[in-house]
């Protein structure tokens, strides 16, 4: 079987990527693992190139330019380019994130599966603000013109069907994180520090988490944040979502911050190791790469409890869930964990059980697996 995956950002050579790269990453490895070829198609590259690599060819594909309608036309070009490859490799069906509906207008010659990670109209949903149509349009169509669609969580699916008015049939697969590459390691912790890693936007809960680490300082003057991700542009306030958390630090808690920047796959693995704890109290996500990680790494987590949260997340158990906006609990329980040492171990080793037990990479390929091969037949 060969399956292909188009999408804006994959990890070639451990660069730095969003969750969806990542997600494509770890499935593709796993699925060249079951014998299956892949074929990765990058679009809004630099410039075209092809490479090879046993069963798995990466295409980046050119970003075109347009004098008008260049939302269309450069989704026929991808459409056209996708159909060339698709006859001569045989490809039997085509994986495709919702983000931005880049498969709206496409008609490929195999089978499209929609991906929901969480599209515009999704995350402006749970952020409570207004969509632009163009997206709306795009997005929309690419969901309603799906041939199948999975979900990477029940709560993605449910929501995306009120947002569009629809009830399509979604399959809820969620995101694959391979535990044997994410290897727990306690020797080297830095005492009394937290990590936030992950785009540096509002809609993570950033500028709560400047309210949190005031509360922390407070009782724990010590304790050091680590921020790494991209720093993005504050789609309310028009500047840096960093400039915008740092201004609502105190002078204590200011001293005490260690942004990163942006880091590579295994950077941000071996900087998940060293610290104490991570704190991710975002307000949009569908099945977060970043908690999957955390907690494969036996790293306590500190999560949002919002909707996607219970699919994942015990609270209490694996972890602790708290809405974003009650910062004082989010304090208590990360002054809790550095307080106590028997905590810290439970909690880690109770996360990394729990997706042993229940979101392990063999059911989440088998399942891959019998849908590809279910879609596959159905389109002979």
């Amino acid at each position: 079987m060969h399956i292909g995956f188009l999408t804006s950002e994959y990890p070639e050579n451990n660069q730095p990527t969003g969750g969806i790269g990542s997600s494509i990453y770890h499935l593709s490895q796993a699925l060249l693992n079951e014998g299956l070829k892949i074929s990765i198609f990058i679009y809004d590259q630099d410039e075209n190139s092809v490479t090879e690599n046993d069963n798995l060819k990466i295409y980046k594909i050119k970003r075109g330019h347009y004098k008008f309608g260049g939302f269309y036309f450069y989704r026929k070009h991808l459409q056209n380019y996708l159909n060339t490859v698709i006859q001569k490799e045989k490809i039997d069906a085509i994986e495709i994130p919702d983000w931005t509906g880049i498969s709206a207008f496409m008609k490929l010659k195999c089978p499209i599966i929609l991906k929901l990670h969480g599209s515009d109209a999704y995350f402006c949903h749970l952020e409570g603000r207004k969509q632009k149509a163009k997206n709306r349009f795009f997005e929309k169509n690419a969901y309603k013109n799906a041939d199948a669609i999975i979900a990477v969580s029940d709560f993605v699916g449910n929501k995306t069907n009120e947002i569009f008015q629809f009830n399509k049939e979604y399959k809820v697969i969620h995101n694959l994180i391979p535990l044997d590459r994410f290897v727990p390691n306690h020797q080297n912790i830095k005492p009394n520090t937290m990590l936030y890693f992950g785009s540096i936007i509002r809609k993570k809960g950033v500028l709560e988490l400047a309210e949190i680490f005031n509360l922390v300082i407070e009782k724990k003057p010590e304790t050091q944040l680590i921020l790494a991700g991209r720093d993005v542009i504050d789609i309310f306030e028009k500047e840096s979502t960093l400039n915008l958390f740092r201004k609502k630090l105190s002078k204590n808690a200011l001293s005490h911050l260690d942004y990163r920047g942006v880091l590579d796959y295994n950077e941000i693995q071996e900087l998940i190791k060293q610290v104490n704890l991570v704190v991710l109290p975002s307000f949009a996500e569908a099945f977060p790469m970043t908690w999957l990680e955390t907690m494969a790494l036996e790293k306590p987590l500190i999560s949002s409890n919002i909707g996607w949260s219970n699919e994942i997340m015990m609270d209490g158990k694996t972890g602790f869930t708290i809405h974003p906006k009650i910062h004082s609990e989010f304090a208590e329980k990360i002054l809790n964990i550095f307080s106590n040492t028997e905590l810290y171990q439970k909690i880690g080793k109770n996360a990394r059980n729990h997706l042993e037990n229940n979101f392990s990479p063999r059911n989440i390929i088998k399942t891959t697996l019998d849908l590809y091969f279910k879609i596959s037949k159905e389109n002979e």
